[in-house]
């Protein structure tokens, strides 16, 4: 059966960030995707990098306005749009200025101002969620590329899962070779807690060995994934391998130049 609707969601995007492998990995992706005839919306952070004026970016009003609360904290939500031509494929904005610097910065956020990257994450999934609820748009395949989307298959299989627009969804997620330095906050578990996640839901998070990093991130993402695929070179073998035994159907790198048939085909299959 073809694949209709895809819901590409990811931590980078040529040419709102360019030079970046994820971003240009991104890029080829969906529009390759939807130059086979697939129905593709992206989404992406907001970054304070990413010139509003000179991308064309406009906030949509009617889907912006709801408030994430996050640790008894509200967060606005803010959402914008531009169209990447020429294949005229939408890509949307999460925006909010708790997470996100208003003016360009140095670096990227999540590089510079790690103490609160794990609600940027936890507030970059569910707003992506909620304004495609409010789209009232059906994915036939959601796939998740980037450290940042990681927690995307825990909300949708276990707070989503009834929800018309993600009930009948694959969800995939790409292993990328993204790794950030260092952990998040000790506490993460604990919001995800009061966000209605049970322990055995975030056991790769609650094991003993230290804070949450990257691998415990990505491995939380296997756990609740329908599938996952080795997206770039230099993948940590120990995620591959813990992709591998969880039984999962998995797609190794294809190399460069095949991914958008080798994907469609591994979509196809799901």
């Amino acid at each position: 059966m073809d694949v209709k609707k895809v819901l590409y969601i990811s931590q980078e995007i040529d040419p709102y960030l360019p030079g970046t492998p994820l971003g240009t990995f991104s890029r080829s992706l969906s529009q390759g995707l939807q130059e086979k005839g697939a129905e593709v919306r992206s989404f992406m952070p907001k970054y304070g990098a990413i010139n509003e004026r000179r991308n064309q970016l406009h906030e949509v009003i009617r889907l912006s306005g709801m408030n994430i609360i996050i640790d008894d904290t509200d967060h606005p939500l803010i959402i914008k749009v531009a169209t990447l031509q020429p294949t005229r494929l939408q890509v949307y904005f999460i925006d909010n200025d708790d997470y996100f610097y208003r003016h360009t910065p140095s670096q990227l956020e999540t590089r510079d101002w790690a103490d609160v990257n794990d609600e940027r994450s936890i507030f970059f999934v569910r707003g992506t969620v909620e304004t495609v609820k409010k789209l009232r748009w059906e994915a036939d395949i959601v796939h998740c590329a980037g450290w940042i989307t990681a927690l995307t298959p825990l909300y949708l299989k276990h707070i989503y899962n009834d929800d018309p627009s993600f009930r009948n969804s694959k969800v995939v997620f790409s292993l990328y070779n993204d790794a950030f330095e260092g952990t998040l906050d000790p506490r993460m578990a604990e919001k995800l807690k009061e966000e209605g996640f049970t322990d055995e839901q975030l056991a790769s998070l609650l094991t003993p060995e230290g804070a949450v990093d990257h691998t415990k991130l990505c491995k939380l993402a296997i756990d609740h994934a329908d599938a996952i695929v080795e997206s770039s070179e230099g993948v940590a073998p120990e995620l591959v391998e813990y992709a591998k035994a969880s039984g999962k159907p998995f797609l190794p790198y294809p190399g460069e130049g095949t991914q958008v048939d080798a994907y469609n085909e591994f979509y196809k299959s799901l």
